[in-house]
Protein backbone atom coordinates (compact mmCIF):
# COMPACT_ATOMS: atom_id res chain seq x y z
CA UNK A 1 0.00 0.00 0.00
CA UNK A 2 2.81 2.36 0.65
CA UNK A 3 4.44 1.97 -2.48
CA UNK A 4 1.22 2.74 -4.25
CA UNK A 5 0.76 5.71 -1.87
CA UNK A 6 3.99 7.29 -2.69
CA UNK A 7 3.61 6.48 -6.52
CA UNK A 8 0.30 8.39 -6.67
CA UNK A 9 1.68 11.40 -5.14
CA UNK A 10 4.71 11.50 -7.17
CA UNK A 11 2.89 13.03 -9.90
CA UNK A 12 2.48 17.20 -9.23
CA UNK A 13 -0.91 17.10 -10.99
CA UNK A 14 -2.02 14.16 -8.60
CA UNK A 15 0.06 15.86 -5.47
CA UNK A 16 -2.29 19.36 -6.42
CA UNK A 17 -5.40 17.44 -6.56
CA UNK A 18 -4.76 15.76 -3.39
CA UNK A 19 -3.70 19.24 -1.76
CA UNK A 20 -6.93 20.72 -2.90
CA UNK A 21 -8.95 17.89 -1.61
CA UNK A 22 -7.10 18.09 1.76
CA UNK A 23 -9.05 21.74 2.43
CA UNK A 24 -12.17 20.05 1.61
CA UNK A 25 -14.14 17.40 -0.61
CA UNK A 26 -14.97 18.68 -3.63
CA UNK A 27 -16.77 17.37 -6.62
CA UNK A 28 -14.57 16.52 -10.30
CA UNK A 29 -15.38 19.65 -12.06
CA UNK A 30 -14.39 21.86 -8.70
CA UNK A 31 -11.10 19.55 -8.32
CA UNK A 32 -10.60 20.46 -12.42
CA UNK A 33 -10.87 24.49 -11.92
CA UNK A 34 -7.54 26.52 -12.02
CA UNK A 35 -5.54 23.02 -12.85
CA UNK A 36 -5.78 23.25 -16.81
CA UNK A 37 -6.19 19.71 -17.25
CA UNK A 38 -9.27 17.83 -19.13
CA UNK A 39 -12.52 16.55 -17.43
CA UNK A 40 -10.62 12.81 -17.92
CA UNK A 41 -7.30 13.36 -17.07
CA UNK A 42 -8.76 14.37 -13.82
CA UNK A 43 -10.44 11.28 -13.51
CA UNK A 44 -7.84 9.12 -14.34
CA UNK A 45 -5.95 11.01 -11.18
CA UNK A 46 -9.05 10.32 -8.82
CA UNK A 47 -8.88 7.10 -9.77
CA UNK A 48 -5.09 6.79 -8.79
CA UNK A 49 -5.32 8.69 -5.89
CA UNK A 50 -8.56 6.75 -4.92
CA UNK A 51 -6.70 2.79 -5.70
CA UNK A 52 -3.71 3.91 -3.54
CA UNK A 53 -6.08 4.77 -0.45
CA UNK A 54 -5.56 8.31 -0.34
CA UNK A 55 -9.21 9.29 -1.43
CA UNK A 56 -13.02 8.45 -1.40
CA UNK A 57 -15.86 9.42 -3.01
CA UNK A 58 -19.26 9.93 -1.82
CA UNK A 59 -22.31 9.54 -4.08
CA UNK A 60 -24.95 12.61 -3.57
CA UNK A 61 -27.39 11.64 -6.19
CA UNK A 62 -25.90 12.29 -9.86
CA UNK A 63 -23.14 13.81 -8.13
CA UNK A 64 -19.77 12.54 -6.93
CA UNK A 65 -17.87 14.09 -3.91
CA UNK A 66 -14.43 13.48 -2.92
CA UNK A 67 -12.46 13.83 -0.04
CA UNK A 68 -9.67 12.97 1.93
CA UNK A 69 -9.07 9.28 2.96
CA UNK A 70 -8.26 9.35 6.74
CA UNK A 71 -6.64 5.77 6.18
CA UNK A 72 -4.17 7.04 3.57
CA UNK A 73 -2.88 10.05 5.84
CA UNK A 74 -2.56 6.98 8.29
CA UNK A 75 -0.31 5.06 6.74
CA UNK A 76 1.90 8.31 5.49
CA UNK A 77 1.96 8.90 8.94
CA UNK A 78 3.36 4.73 10.11
CA UNK A 79 5.62 4.81 7.54
CA UNK A 80 7.18 8.72 8.19
CA UNK A 81 7.34 7.58 12.04
CA UNK A 82 9.46 3.88 11.03
CA UNK A 83 11.84 6.92 10.09
CA UNK A 84 11.82 9.64 13.30
CA UNK A 85 13.87 8.14 15.16
CA UNK A 86 16.64 8.05 12.76
CA UNK A 87 16.67 12.13 12.75
CA UNK A 88 17.57 13.48 16.67
CA UNK A 89 21.18 10.90 16.02
CA UNK A 90 21.75 13.14 12.57
CA UNK A 91 21.07 15.54 13.86
CA UNK A 92 23.60 15.73 16.83
CA UNK A 93 25.73 14.35 14.22
CA UNK A 94 25.44 17.14 11.86
CA UNK A 95 25.85 19.28 15.15
CA UNK A 96 29.02 17.41 15.86
CA UNK A 97 30.35 17.89 12.55
CA UNK A 98 29.53 21.10 12.33
CA UNK A 99 31.35 22.13 15.52
CA UNK A 100 34.15 20.09 14.26
CA UNK A 101 34.71 22.31 11.15
CA UNK A 102 34.69 25.74 13.09
CA UNK A 103 37.58 24.61 15.03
Amino acid sequence: MEDDIFKALADPTRRALFAKLATGARNATALREGMGISQPAVSQHIAVLRGAGLIREERAGRFVNYSVDPRGIEAIGRWFARYRAFWPDRIDDLRKLLGEMDQ
